[in-house]
């Protein structure tokens, strides 16, 4: 991400513009006087679905209009994006925002849109934290052992992912390369199959987020050997962190909802209060604790930062490995 682009789309997630209040204030006010639609690039199902429609009825009542899921799978995502951004910027057409579209900014070469440039940052729904595991067969119980073994083994152990590009393959690619291990990508055609043949033992080694890891690890059929947080996870409080061995390593996917540029910075504050609001639905906090996962909550500026952030941080992942999208 050149300089420019960061500095401008953190300018305009602080709303540090030139505003003619009377208007869009009546407009917001206003808002929304019909169904709002979400857009998810995803197949029904997928995290970032899951994510969306979590959010769906808290933000149906608060806004008193039907907030209605749409699911525009295709190209990474950004069939989905591309048709938020080039939607009227009215509050009415919202993207379900992802890991996805941080990676895809430095992944596809030719895409018609620039993200940073081209969205403003609504709101974060949730984070859910990769969980490093192994097939049961490998002979590894730990992460030092893991890389130890790798190092015995170059080029010898599989790692399965949801395709290229994916935030399962980013993150065993940041692994090798801070830990200094030689792992073999395998890509499958989404994360659920891949993971099938980590039970199976057709690979070895996955990054997974945790609300698709946790029924699997407590059942046996895989070993969960590090989570990719800061701290210990209340759901996996006997597995140690990635970063207790390998310093500074920390990933999650993430999701959340951003407009298209241009959009009336008050309504983006009103949908912005309504979606930390649902966040704190007793409901909604039990079902993510009982997936791994936590609200990010926040301001617009917060969000902004954090999709600027992580543009950067995935960007130079996917460079230093050479990671082309097919």
């Amino acid at each position: 991400m050149t300089g420019f682009h960061r500095r401008q789309f953190l300018h305009l997630a602080g709303g540090v513009v030139a505003l003619s209040a009377i208007p869009r204030v009546a407009s917001a006010q206003a808002y929304p006087s019909r169904p709002v639609r979400l857009l998810v690039g995803f197949a029904p199902g997928g995290g970032t679905d899951v994510m969306a429609r979590l959010v769906q009825p808290g933000l149906s009542e608060r806004l008193g209009q039907q907030i209605v899921v749409e699911n525009r799978p295709g190209a990474g995502t950004n069939i989905a994006t591309e048709a938020v951004i080039n939607a009227t910027p009215d509050g009415y057409t919202l993207l379900a925002a992802s890991l996805a579209n941080a990676g895809n900014a430095t992944l596809y070469d030719n895409l018609k849109f620039n993200f940073l440039r081209d969205v403003v940052p609504v709101a974060g729904i949730a984070l859910d934290p990769f969980v490093l595991q192994v097939t049961p067969s490998l002979p590894v119980k730990t992460i030092p052992e893991l890389i130890a073994y790798a190092k015995a083994h170059p080029g010898k152990v599989n790692y399965g992912s949801g395709g290229v590009g994916s935030g399962n393959q980013l993150t065993a690619e940041m692994l090798k390369m801070m830990a200094g291990i030689d792992l073999v990508h395998v890509p499958y055609r989404g994360a659920g199959p891949a993971m099938v043949d980590l039970m199976g033992g057709q690979v070895q080694v996955m990054f997974n987020t945790m609300s698709a890891s946790l029924q699997h690890v407590r059942a046996g059929k895989i070993r969960a050997i590090g989570v990719a947080t800061k701290i210990r996870q209340q759901a996996l409080p006997d597995v140690p962190t990635v970063a207790e061995f390998v310093p500074g390593y920390e990933a999650s996917f993430w999701t959340g909802i951003a407009a298209p540029k241009g959009t009336p910075a008050e309504i983006v504050d009103k949908l912005n209060r309504a979606v930390n609001a649902a966040l704190k639905d007793p409901n909604v906090t039990a079902r993510l604790a009982e997936w791994g996962a936590t609200a990010l909550t926040g301001s617009p500026a917060d969000f902004g930062k954090f999709i600027a952030d992580e543009t950067e941080k995935w960007g130079k992942v996917i460079r230093a490995a050479n990671i082309k999208a097919e």
